[in-house]
């Protein structure tokens, strides 16, 4: 069909009976806040102390590809509603699916940056379930062979680390998007998204606290950016978490009935959620009440959950294999080209850099955060070999200024060479730190052509070393303090730094401050 559906561009309306509960409203917000994180801190000594939490995630991860998993319709994300739409992606009759492969491609990808065991026959199935932003009324999923199994994600919680264990990666369809919020008596429904690729990310029940959830997601989401197979958005859906929570006695080894929480947009809201759905746990629990297997939403305004709907087992969406789609097969040679593909991972990355830079775990960590950000060290270390500095840096004035203009190093205008030829100023003593990154850098950023020396010189900051003009600056000093400098013989050795300051003060920043606490160390030791 050439033409478009009429009805492209506008949102569907659905006229069903929406039950809800209203939010609550609280005259003292803040007093809330603060009553919630009290509340909160009993829940976790009293779990730490009775009970153990133990927490499944379920990620959902929007597959970077062009086109949708089973037709030719953009998957990119758009505000105009229903405008990313088909015949294909609506389900009207005699339409056929068609195989995304580079969706199968993303999928191999992280399942080998995860120690998966890939599964090479594979084939997809109906799972059955209805919603009204489902148009086939049924999912096209992976179920008894998901493409990647086992695995883990390797995570650093107060200092210990450990590895989450994984269950299965698995390649489906996403389904469309309900709005509640449009019209007060309908729900309208957008299915752009409808038939967007995703993989289903699910780890065994492995996790026992808030914070290592928070890890745990942090690290896949860093992960998938860095693969370039996800753009980790949140906010736009393109990362969904559900969180499968339960808790059980101590020392039980049998787990709870457990509480799926859906939808969680941020990683920030997976630890809120997670937080207070265990309060409310325990407190079912020690008031002799029983715990429902159930699906429940939560609302970050109000920091509460709520329930949906009962749960459904595996059993209720009656999977079937698809029959309109062919099995496939992955070979060795497909895989190996896909592992040669990957690039150096994050883990193995910061290890380089403690091994082979001598940077500290901190530095190393953050640098691997982003891996635009540790490209741009990469080029800039091209140039210098002080890899200190350059990572003092990046993750001191340079992120300040990307923070403050809301930039990334993807967006970042300043050549690696001259980021380098500025440290090499530093090092060199012809300028100090404080003023390369004060009034240098600004300088620089807004004429990224010009070299760093020219723009200390144009800017007179260029260091003084000689060494006549620095001992004038020091005995005027000393002189004009003679109180300190007795203060100092007698053992406040402290007071250096007074002396030094005021000799930066006297010289207008431009003393070599190297030479200058050395000839103050000398005459005050005299």
């Amino acid at each position: 069909m050439s033409r478009r559906p009429e009805y492209s561009g506008r949102l569907f309306y659905l006229s069903f009976i929406l039950l809800h509960q209203p939010p609550l409203h609280f005259a003292n917000s803040q007093l809330l806040t603060a009553n919630c994180l009290l509340h909160l801190t009993f829940a976790a000594v009293k779990a730490n102390e009775k009970y153990q939490v133990v927490i499944g995630l379920e990620v959902h991860a929007q597959l970077l590809t062009k086109s949708k998993l089973f037709c030719g319709d953009s998957a990119a994300f758009s505000t105009d509603p229903n405008t990313h739409i088909s015949p294909v992606t609506l389900a009207h009759p005699g339409t056929l699916p068609k195989m995304n492969a580079k969706a199968i491609e993303y999928a191999i990808k992280l399942g080998l940056a995860l120690n998966c065991e890939i599964e090479q026959h594979n084939y997809f199935a109906r799972k059955n379930y209805f919603y009204p932003d489902l148009p086939k009324g049924y999912q096209v999923s992976q179920h008894t062979t998901p493409i990647c199994k086992n695995g883990f994600v390797p995570v650093k919680v107060d200092n210990t680390s450990r590895n989450i264990r994984l269950n299965r990666i698995h390649i489906e369809e996403d389904a469309g998007k309900s709005l509640h919020d449009v019209d007060e008596n309908y729900t309208a429904i957008d299915l752009n998204r409808a038939g967007v690729p995703l993989l289903e990310i699910v780890s065994e029940p492995d996790m026992h606290s808030s914070d290592e959830a928070f890890a745990y997601i942090t690290e896949l989401r860093k992960l998938v950016t860095w693969l370039g197979i996800c753009d980790g958005n949140m906010e736009e859906g393109s990362m969904r978490c559900d969180a499968n929570i339960s808790i059980r006695p101590k020392g039980d080894t049998k787990l709870g009935t457990r509480v799926e929480v859906k939808n969680l947009n941020s990683i920030r809201n997976v630890k809120r959620a997670i937080d207070v759905e265990v309060e409310r746990l325990i407190s079912l629990v020690d008031n002799g009440k029983p715990i429902i297997q159930e699906t429940r939403s939560y609302d970050a305004d109000t920091n509460n959950t709520f329930s949906l709907r009962t749960k459904e087992d595996a059993d209720d969406y009656r999977y079937f294999p698809e029959p309109d789609l062919s099995p496939f097969y992955i070979t060795d040679d497909y895989l190996l080209e896909i592992k040669n593909q990957l690039p150096v991972l994050p883990v193995a990355l910061k290890q380089r850099y403690i091994n082979d830079y001598k940077l500290s775990d901190y530095d190393a960590t953050v640098l691997c955060d982003d891996k635009t950000q540790a490209a741009y060290f990469e080029e800039v270390i091209k140039h210098t070999n002080n890899y200190k500095a350059v990572a003092n840096w990046m993750l001191g004035p340079v992120k300040s200024y990307l923070n403050e203009n809301n930039l990334s190093y993807a967006t970042f205008n300043l050549p690696a060479e001259k980021l380098a030829l500025l440290v090499g100023l530093v090092d060199a003593g012809k300028i100090n730190f404080g003023n390369a990154s004060s009034k240098v850098l600004p300088a620089l950023l807004l004429q990224p052509q010009k070299e760093p020396l020219q723009i200390a010189t144009d800017l007179n900051l260029l260091q003084e070393s000689d060494s006549g003009s620095i001992e004038q600056w020091v005995v005027e000093v000393i002189t004009a303090m003679p109180d300190k400098v007795k203060q100092y013989q007698s053992g406040k050795k402290g007071l250096i730094g007074l002396f030094a300051g005021e000799v930066k003060r006297r010289s207008k920043g431009k003393a070599d401050m190297q030479l200058v606490n050395e000839m103050l160390e000398k005459k005050l030791n005299n």
